[in-house]
């Protein structure tokens, strides 16, 4: 079954499931009810044999694309409202630190649980599954993150729907911020071949170092927490250097 012939409600769901998992504060119990959540309604969609490298980044990139819609970028009056008296450093600060939070608590809930499959070795085959779930799970944070930024720096992603999307997805993938100057690259119905590309090689670095936390006990979940948070300071690190050239570069006012 392709995403044509998916249920809308089911994509939906899986896209209100990823965008309830980016929010800014999160009880740890929750994030493991959202995180089972989205295990299953991955289970759902045919995604059994994940131990499959291609199967696991068709699903991968597919997904990303898909819950990209749903992730709830807030524009700069609605971050000033939430974060208030804050100057863009110190917003872009604060946004860094908390979606930071937000991966590391998702590698510490998806980590964990993946330890305790070594305990049950029949469970192991549930492993890839979570594993992917995790990966996209992160990812929707640090798109959020992303859009956000560009935000605070006065560069703003595109206002139409699916070339919002796409240049959003592009801007994680390569790390850069979005170039105002060039609208229209890459747009189309779905993501264009070499953007896809790109967005499988970065998916394809998350996913295997996410197979590092596999591990006895609850070492993955320390690692995975670790990783995560220090891979989403990474990305927002290069994204502020890229937009603040960027927005140095704009024209001014005449």
């Amino acid at each position: 079954m392709n995403d044509d012939d998916r249920p809308a409600g089911g994509r939906d769901e899986l896209g209100q499931t990823v965008a309830a998992l980016t929010a800014d504060e999160i009880e740890p119990a929750r994030r493991r009810q959202l995180l089972t959540r989205l295990v299953g309604q991955a289970r759902a969609r045919g995604i059994g044999d994940l131990f499959k490298p291609r199967a696991a980044l068709r699903w991968m990139v597919d997904t990303v694309a898909e819950i990209a819609p749903h992730v709830p970028v807030r524009d700069l009056a609605t971050l000033h409202r939430h974060f208030p008296g804050l100057t863009d450093e110190e917003l872009a600060d604060r946004l860094v630190r908390n979606a930071s939070r937000a991966t590391a608590g998702v590698g510490a809930a998806g980590g964990g649980a993946s330890a305790v499959q070594w305990t049950v070795t029949p469970t192991l085959l549930s492993a890839p599954v979570l594993l992917a779930a995790e990966t996209v799970a992160v990812v929707a944070v640090e798109l959020k993150l992303t859009g956000e930024l560009h935000e605070v720096y006065g560069v703003p992603l595109p206002a139409g729907g699916t070339e919002r999307t796409i240049a959003l997805v592009q801007a994680w993938a390569s790390q850069r911020g979005v170039n105002p100057m060039m609208p229209g690259v890459g747009v189309g119905a779905v993501l264009g071949t070499a953007a896809r590309n790109e967005l499988r090689d970065t998916l394809l670095k998350r996913f295997g170092r996410n197979l590092t936390t596999l591990g006895p006990f609850l070492t993955g979940a320390a690692v995975a927490s670790y990783l995560n948070r220090r891979a989403t300071r990474t990305l927002a690190d290069q994204l502020r250097v890229d937009l603040r050239r960027q927005r140095r570069s704009l024209p001014g006012p005449s």
